[in-house]
């Protein structure tokens, strides 16, 4: 079975993409006949007599290798097709492209995969031959493997950037083409990556290169698919995040990069294609727990999308010691216009830091006590239970109403609130007045409900406040009704007639605002709100999620206009 991806066809998805490119980033060009991509000012270097720097590989790793092309990092790069090391041809032509006519050379910087250094190496042989100044360094940081099998070697991964961005940036400060290559390779000596795969990757046109279970996860893949250390049952991101970084200090493990109390590095967490950025955080937040909880200063971090498997959704994590002098992280924070480096400043980092801000907890008017509201209070408290034990009463059904027009979570949401309430009520001991326990109300719908129910039910609680006066009086609850109506139709949209709660409590406010006895009026308004909350289900919705739904679709009465009804007559019947 293929994998669906977004291309025209297979076997020119990579010129496709590589013109892709070259349309849309300003500065990079490409060199006719072949899949290379220059640095536009490559003609002002070689005039500079400055080190130029290629590098390259198979495609199907977007962002690398074009993407870090351009000021600062690489002055070209060659593209194979998917997962295939590019002809030593198009290598040649791009070295003479940049190295002609530059005595100060050209350094090819190449991941350590068989292809890529045997066709770099013949390449550079060949450019040597006639006369160029080449040299190549080969970047292998795999931490995974820990075979002794010296034909294979440990593996180019996402740490090869690093590379990119340091040498890149000597290269831009004049250095010669022999101290580019020291410091380069003491850098690649000092870094190690460990990979995680929670799927395959799929070549264009073909269907996925290996097969994984449900739950899953391969702990050690290279970035073409290649096989890892162990399949895993599917962990946390805590977990997770462990098991790489314990693997690859493992005094154990051959490849392993060792850290140690007082450290100092740079870290990578790299998406390796189809991650999602929240993903992303989390294990940037582990990683970076981990290494402060062994004691090593985190002084960059580097979290994105810079080394992919095409559509590989899992995380690699690279781990760069860095220099006491601070010459590396110089180099890693100097500006390059390469598109894909991250355009973000770094700096020390270190476990979540927060700013505290004073509790913003409903606090009581000044004189609120037990003096003036006893009475009150108790009548209200009895209302208020009796409508929260209704509205959880009714969860499956407000649920059930919801399931044709919404996400069919509205009793849910509700019965959240009722009981956040209903605490909140059992262990309030001194009275308080009508507007203090609204604003309550208020504070427990926004920090407990969640979604536009809890904003909504917060907003009208928040405005209602403002006027409720201190007594039970009906025609203080009708004006508070008005104000929490108004303040609901101001923020979030909707109108009176939309087919929403605004339709009952309408209904409510019109019963009341007529005033009159508290027990008659109560029944009235609740017998107004459940007809109210009936007509609904004959009414075109206007706003909420039911307004996206076909309307011969919506056909049950609106679960929040009957949610009203449900409470209003709780409140009635308790005053009875």
């Amino acid at each position: 079975m293929t994998t669906n991806m977004m291309l025209n066809k297979p076997n020119e998805c990579v010129d496709d993409a590589l013109a892709g490119l070259i349309s849309s980033v300003a500065g990079v060009i490409q060199l006719k006949g072949h899949r290379v991509i220059l640095r536009e000012d490559v003609e002002q270097l070689k005039r500079e007599q400055k080190v130029t720097l290629l590098s390259g590989g198979g495609s199907g790793h977007e962002p690398a290798h074009a993407g870090y092309v351009g000021k600062g990092m690489l002055t070209g790069s060659i593209a194979g097709s998917v997962f295939t090391s590019p002809p030593t041809k198009s290598i040649l032509a791009a070295i003479k492209a940049v190295g002609t006519g530059n005595s100060a050379g050209t350094l090819l910087i190449v991941k350590s995969y068989t292809g890529d250094r045997l066709n770099f190496g013949i390449a550079a042989e060949r450019a040597k031959a006639e006369g160029l100044r080449v040299e190549m360094i080969v970047v292998g940081e795999d931490c995974a493997l820990s075979s002794e099998n010296k034909m294979a070697g440990r593996r180019g991964l996402c740490g090869t950037i690093l590379i990119h961005k340091v040498a890149g940036a000597l290269a831009e400060d004049g250095k010669s083409l022999e101290e580019i290559i020291d410091v380069a390779t003491r850098v690649a000596n000092s870094m190690g990556t460990i990979s995680v795969s929670l799927s395959p990757c799929s070549l264009p046109g073909s269907g996925p290169s290996f097969e994984l279970g449900h739950n899953e996860m391969e702990l050690g893949l290279g970035i073409h698919g290649e096989a890892g250390i162990k399949r895993i049952k599917l962990l946390s991101a805590c977990d997770t995040v462990a098991t790489m970084l314990d693997h690859m200090t493992d005094a154990s493990n051959r490849s392993r990069l060792a850290i140690k109390d007082g450290d100092h590095v740079a870290l990578v967490i790299n998406n390796l294609g189809g991650t999602s950025y929240l993903e992303l955080n989390i294990v940037a937040k582990e990683a970076i727990e981990y290494l402060v909880g062994k004691g090593v200063s985190v002084d960059r971090v580097y979290c994105g999308t810079f080394m992919t498997s095409l559509q590989m959704a899992g995380v690699s994590v690279t781990i760069m010691h860095l220099d006491n002098e601070g010459m590396i992280v110089k180099y890693l924070d100097k500006e390059t216009a390469a598109v894909a480096w991250p355009k973000i400043s770094t700096c020390p980092v270190g476990p979540c830091k927060y700013l505290e801000i004073p509790d913003n907890k409903v606090q009581m008017k000044s004189g609120e006590g037990t003096q003036g509201y006893t009475e009150e209070f108790q009548v209200l408290s009895r209302a208020v239970k009796a409508a929260c034990d209704a509205i959880c009463s009714q969860e499956e059904h407000l649920n059930e109403l919801d399931r044709g027009g919404g996400d069919g979570d509205t009793g849910s949401t509700l019965k959240i609130g009722a009981e956040g309430i209903l605490s909140w009520l059992s262990t309030q001991k001194t009275p308080l007045s009508p507007s203090s326990v609204s604003m309550q109300f208020a504070s427990i719908a926004e920090d407990v409900m969640g979604g536009s129910s809890g904003a909504l039910y917060s907003i009208f609680f928040t405005a209602a406040s403002r006027v409720l006066k201190p007594t039970n009086n009906l025609q203080s609850y009708s004006e508070a009704l008005k104000e929490g109506m108004d303040a609901m139709m101001k923020y979030g949209g909707a109108e009176i007639g939309d087919r929403t709660m605004l339709d009952s409590l309408n209904a409510v406010y019109k019963v009341l605002s007529q005033d009159g006895e508290v027990g008659s009026c109560l029944a009235d308004a609740a017998k107004a709100a459940e007809e109210m909350a009936e007509k609904t289900k004959n009414m075109v919705a206007r706003a909420g999620r039911a307004s996206y739904v076909s309307s011969e679709k919506v056909t049950n009465p609106d679960p929040g206009a009957v949610a009203v009804a449900v409470w209003v007559r709780a409140v009635a019947n308790s005053m009875c």
